[in-house]
């Protein structure tokens, strides 16, 4: 089992990219795309199998990112599973419930996050704000002699 892994709290203060948290709760993970364009953050999530009522995601406290979805099975795919006169050769397909965590920057638009599913496709995108200008001013040096 993996260590957790917690973010730095001061790396917003560092010009490093955002942080991927690692998910260390056994779940299996939704391969991912991240891309960065001048106004968004844009993730792409393989969910096959996945509706919009199977998948949840949230922004939470750090502005960290969390994507998890929890699988239904159908009655047809529980009755391969159980029948003991059905021999699997091959299963590739990814099943069960997964969980990703990212880390974003300060600088995004919470209020305007928005997802969607399509062809078993998680696309989330997270619309980028302005970053803060640095605040620079000269300070006045005194001395007593």
């Amino acid at each position: 089992m993996a260590e957790p892994f917690f973010p730095d709290p001061f790396r917003r203060f560092f010009r490093n990219p955002p942080i991927i948290l690692h998910d260390w709760s056994g779940s299996t993970t939704a391969d991912t795309d991240w891309v960065e364009t001048p106004s968004a953050h844009i993730f792409k999530f393989n969910v096959p199998g996945f509706g919009k009522d199977g998948i949840k995601v949230q922004l939470n406290e750090g502005n960290v990112l969390n994507i998890k979805g929890e699988a239904t099975t159908t009655a047809k795919y529980e009755e391969l599973l159980n029948n003991k006169d059905v021999i699997w050769h091959l299963s590739e397909r990814p099943r069960g419930d997964f969980s990703r965590q990212f880390g974003l920057p300060d600088h995004v638009k919470a209020d305007q996050i928005k997802a969607s599913v399509d062809n078993g496709v998680l696309t989330v995108v997270v619309p980028k704000d302005a970053p803060p200008k640095p605040r620079s001013r000269t300070i006045s040096v005194s001395s007593k002699l």
